[in-house]
């Protein structure tokens, strides 16, 4: 699952004890164990070696550059959704051609930069955006591959509604009748190669049911392509897969791969390349956010926790009801939590809610929250943060954004310092006549 377990009591973060590193960096702060995130995409890549996979990290779920170099000497290509992600993956020494390009609103600046650097794929949202990607790249005498994405109408359950998107009306990509029509449309376009297919279905997924609906549908469709002159050489099945916010809730690598390979094996023994974007899955169990309890308050009814971090560093809870596991880094023997459950099987808790500083009633990281005694100053572990923390956190209500802090052993290095309030109004100082 991770890296980070108890000692005698005391959280370590692989060889590196978290209140000491606390006491040397400062609260709030998000810690990465460099060996979790190895250990994913490793079981990842052997889950779907048969496939020989391009497997793109996708970096907006955690996107430090650290983070980003460490996983392309992985072998890892990148899933990037704007301008300053190719930028991102450029810097940690990508390969281009493993670089595949998301995103409804690629502005044109955005695609001279993408067909600059000669990626991948651009992920094809509509026809608009096709025709205007083919208009460039034809003004820049250049020729790029697309990847239609599909929507098979195919979602999971338990995948909250804001994470959806494989459903047939939706922002992103076209429904499967369309998808033919396109192809016939733009299938021989000169400048943009339309080849691939492209499915992402929503995050997290809790299964391997919904991708096999989903590829189902798209190997269908690639059969009646074929049939009418058109070939699709390259699948992306998208990310998505989940991760371990609850212990043992998601399922494993090979768990996904032993009905998805099987699914996909013909396409590749055809010459068929996959392609496969996760993010949380390897990026969510590899991150925690550090926090230092401020105030205790009991009101009539209920008892608060008042911390020095928040929705501004962690949205996930108020944007979309999403479950972390919250603990205190050094505990009674007693309390060291045998799993992270939802209801934790541990004796002498006490509900609270664990909130933030921030002037808005929605900042909370859990309520109703069954906690260990917990006193001013004591430290609080947000697990499971590696995921659409630090990526999705803000400077609202003038608060400077926590460092991240890398964790390889028994070795600790800043891969982002902590900011300053002249961070924070540095680009309003340099004020200029238009």
């Amino acid at each position: 699952m991770d890296h980070f377990t108890y000692r005698d009591g005391k959280l370590y973060c692989e060889g590196v004890a978290i209140d000491d590193l606390a006491r040397r960096i400062g609260t709030p702060a998000y810690v990465y164990s460099k060996a979790t995130f190895i250990d994913h995409y490793d079981k990842l890549a052997r889950a779907f070696a048969p496939l020989d996979p391009t497997i793109c990290y996708s970096i907006k779920s955690c996107g430090n550059l650290h983070i980003c170099r460490l996983l392309v000497e992985r072998g890892a290509g990148m899933d990037v959704v704007s301008g300053g992600e190719l930028y991102r993956a450029q810097k940690a020494g990508a390969v281009m051609r493993k670089v595949v390009y998301a995103g409804v609103g690629k502005t044109d600046d955005e695609i001279r930069a993408a067909l600059s650097a000669k990626i991948g794929f651009f992920n094809i949202e509509s026809e608009a955006e096709f025709e205007n990607i083919s208009s460039i790249a034809r003004q820049m005498n250049a020729k790029a591959h697309g990847a239609l994405r599909v929507n098979p109408d195919v979602a999971d359950p338990k995948t909250h509604k804001k994470t959806t998107t494989g459903n047939k009306e939706s922002k992103f990509g076209v429904d499967i009748e369309r998808a033919r029509r396109f192809f016939d449309r733009y299938g021989k376009d000169p400048h943009l190669a339309l080849d691939a297919i492209h499915l992402h279905i929503g995050s997290p997924i809790y299964s391997a049911e919904p991708y096999v609906r989903a590829i189902t549908k798209a190997l269908a469709l690639i059969d009646d392509l074929k049939a009418g002159g058109i070939k699709v050489s390259t699948l992306d099945i998208g990310g998505g897969f989940a991760a371990d916010y609850v212990t043992g809730a998601s399922p494993l690598a090979e768990q996904y791969a032993n009905d998805i390979v099987p699914l996909l094996l013909p396409f590749k023994q055809a010459g068929g390349s996959v392609i496969l974007e996760p993010g949380r899955t390897i990026s969510a169990n590899a991150g925690v956010l550090v926090t230092r309890v401020q105030y205790l308050k009991q009101g009539p009814t209920k008892k608060f926790v008042i911390v020095d971090t928040g929705m501004h560093h962690l949205i996930r809870p108020t944007l979309y009801d999403a479950f972390h596991f919250i603990w205190p880094t050094s505990v009674a023997p007693k309390h060291v939590p045998r799993a992270r459950d939802k209801s934790p099987e541990v004796e002498g808790l006490e509900k609270c809610d664990v909130v933030g500083p921030i002037c808005e009633s929605g900042d909370f990281l859990a309520k109703d929250w069954p906690l260990p005694p917990v006193a001013r100053g004591d430290l609080l572990c947000v697990f499971t943060a590696g995921a659409y923390g630090m990526v999705m956190s803000s400077n609202y209500n003038a608060m400077p954004r926590p460092p991240e802090v890398l964790v390889d052993g028994d070795k600790a290095t800043v891969i982002r310092r902590r900011e300053t309030y002249d961070d924070l109004l540095g680009p309003e100082m340099q004020v200029q006549s238009v």
